[in-house]
């Protein structure tokens, strides 16, 4: 299933709740960003189906809307949508989009997924590339939740050259703005409590089987770096040292492997991420991106508009100043009353703009109450 099937089918997405130690209190709230300058942003789940004229339509109604940039789906962990010489290809999407969005005035950055890999060679021929969690189970037999989390494990130099080659690749379409990562992180070890019911479970705890990665090569080197090995920890969700491993191996791949192909061929490189990324070991804060998009789903958290102001201060503060922010919206279930106050609460909270998830799924109303905010 994929992750707008997941979003759709089940009303909610793994994101988790809990405490966020990285805001810098001190830092001062600088409403709007002004310095990065306002943008608008649309996410564009994969569309086969229609018509180039009918695309080129959506465009002329995104950008009157107000919309700056869009971020086509162009590979979903298990093909490709645009030329590939190492992922399995379905079809040119992506090649197809970029003169369409060009005409009407739109950035496009290619929306990649990241850690999920649901290619049956590559689970084939490495499969010591996946996560392993403290039970010891690998998430390429048996992935937590649904089938797709089969989740790549960061430690492995493997997974980096597999990650860059797709991002090498999409850098080298002349008419691509950037690239944008998602599921750029760890299988979430917590789900909301929402959530939960709907796989029978109760998660007051970080359970083994959703805690990774335990795999050889991330307990090797974390024992090399401080003598211990996490699976002897009496408690290994507690150990400060442990924990930050995890992140910084993430941030590692991020920072030092990605970021720098997007910048050697002059391209942004932005990524989608949790408001509370502890539970899936995704420390944004730290990472040297162009610009953050949270996603900021209130309806799934079961919060109101006032939600997105908060987490928008408190993302905005985290980044002190080093890149601007775009709240992420979830769309669907919104009426126009609903959606408005969704993107006002996103402004008012200091973002840079607003993304939309996702732009094929906008009706009339709500691209026209949209422009009524935006165009104020």
């Amino acid at each position: 299933m994929k992750k707008r099937e997941f979003l759709r089918t089940l009303g909610l997405a793994g994101l988790g709740l809990a405490a966020r130690p990285w805001l810098h209190s001190g830092v001062p709230f600088r409403a709007g960003q002004p310095e990065f300058g306002r943008k608008h942003w649309a996410w564009l789940a994969t569309d086969l189906l229609s018509s180039p004229d009918s695309m080129q339509r959506r465009f002329a109604v995104m950008r009157k809307a107000g919309i700056d940039a869009i971020l086509p789906e162009i590979y979903d962990g298990h093909r490709a949508y645009y030329k590939s010489a190492h992922l399995p290809v379905e079809e040119l999407w992506l090649e197809n989009l970029l003169p369409l969005a060009r005409a009407e005035g739109l950035e496009v950055h290619g929306w990649m997924w990241s850690m999920p890999c649901n290619i049956e060679e590559v689970r084939r021929d490495h499969p010591e590339w996946f996560v392993v969690n403290r039970k010891g189970e690998s998430a390429a037999e048996k992935p937590a939740y649904v089938d797709y989390y089969k989740f790549l494990c960061p430690s492995h130099r493997g997974v980096h050259e597999f990650l860059a080659a797709t991002v090498t690749e999409l850098c080298q379409h002349r008419d691509l703005a950037g690239v944008h990562l998602d599921y750029i992180r760890y299988p979430d070890v917590i789900l909301p409590e929402a959530l939960q019911p709907k796989y029978g479970l109760t998660q007051d705890r970080e359970y083994p089987e959703f805690d990774y990665c335990y795999c050889d090569d991330c307990r090797n080197d974390f024992k090399n770096q401080t003598g211990i090995d996490p699976m002897t920890l009496e408690n290994p969700p507690a150990n400060a040292l442990w924990r930050q491993f995890r992140y910084d191996r993430i941030t590692h791949l991020v920072n030092d492997t990605l970021i720098p192909i997007a910048r050697a061929h002059g391209k942004a490189i932005t990524a989608a991420v949790f408001p509370d990324w502890n539970l899936v070991r995704q420390q944004w804060p730290a990472w040297k991106l162009d610009a953050v998009m949270p996603m900021l789903y209130h309806t799934l958290y079961k919060k109101g508009a006032s939600w997105i102001r908060e987490e928008t201060e408190k993302g905005v503060r985290s980044l002190q100043g080093r890149a601007p922010l775009y709240s992420g919206i979830l769309i669907f279930r919104l009426d126009e009353k609903e959606f408005t106050a969704a993107v006002e609460a996103s402004l008012e909270g200091g973002a840079n703009g607003v993304v939309l998830f996702e732009g094929g799924a906008m009706s009339d109303a709500l691209w026209q109450a949209f422009r009524a905010v935006v165009g104020r």
